[in-house]
């Protein structure tokens, strides 16, 4: 992991609008987000290189639908940031459903 943007906004709408705008204007992967207060409050997660991902937060906080909360880029990130942030994406993994049994054939 190279660097971290976080921007955190005001309702769900705004920061996938949000998002939208970062990964537009840089070189940068959505990693996660986290919704808070029943979505009111809702923090996006990118990742890349510093440049590009101070270049995709600015771009958001400058021109998004909202004023963003709060922002900020973490260059280098330490250990136990990127082990919150990898804890965070694995709660967005899909779950793999439990295999259905097999319908069986009624007997007539």
């Amino acid at each position: 992991m190279k660097s971290l943007g976080l921007l955190e906004i005001s309702g769900v709408t705004a920061a996938v609008t949000a998002l939208d705008i970062m990964c537009k204007t840089a070189d940068v992967e959505f990693v996660t987000w986290e919704r808070k207060l029943g979505g009111r409050l809702v923090t996006i997660i990118v990742q890349g290189e510093v440049a590009a991902v101070r270049q995709a937060v600015e771009a958001a906080a400058a021109n998004g639908i909202k004023e963003p909360v709060n922002y900020t880029v973490i260059a280098r990130p330490h250990e136990e940031v990127v082990r919150l942030v990898e804890l965070s994406a694995s709660r967005m993994k899909p779950k793999v459903p439990a295999k259905a049994a097999p319908k069986q054939k009624s007997e007539k």
